[in-house]
């Protein structure tokens, strides 16, 4: 299992269902120096695929040292996208939900 896939059901083992409620997103994570992943968000669940989604609301990337810091917490994801490790396309907002979907 490599790092990305650790940390996916690290995130999964996070997921707050309640924040969720009444969302319908796609979060993809494109992974310099790793396997992508997509993560649905709707109705209260999540589900992570790897690859690519044509229907992203926001594309984050990154390489998988980022992933994993920012994920577990030890990294600020806005510390990370101000210093150039992270990146956002689409509606960059939404990135921000994502520490309430999966808190530290």
């Amino acid at each position: 299992m490599s790092t990305v896939d650790e940390t996916i059901q690290g995130m999964k083992a996070k997921f707050n269902a309640s924040a969720a409620a009444g969302l319908d997103l796609v979060f993809q994570f494109n992974i310099t120096d790793a396997e992508d992943y997509y993560l649905i968000v709707k109705d209260g669940a999540c589900d992570f695929h790897k690859g690519e989604s044509a229907d992203a609301n926001v594309t984050l990337i990154m390489d998988s040292e980022t992933m994993q810091g920012v994920i577990s917490g030890e990294t600020d994801g806005m510390q990370a996208f101000m210093a150039g490790k992270l990146r956002a396309e689409g509606d960059m907002m939404l990135a921000l939900k994502l520490s309430e979907l999966f808190p530290s």
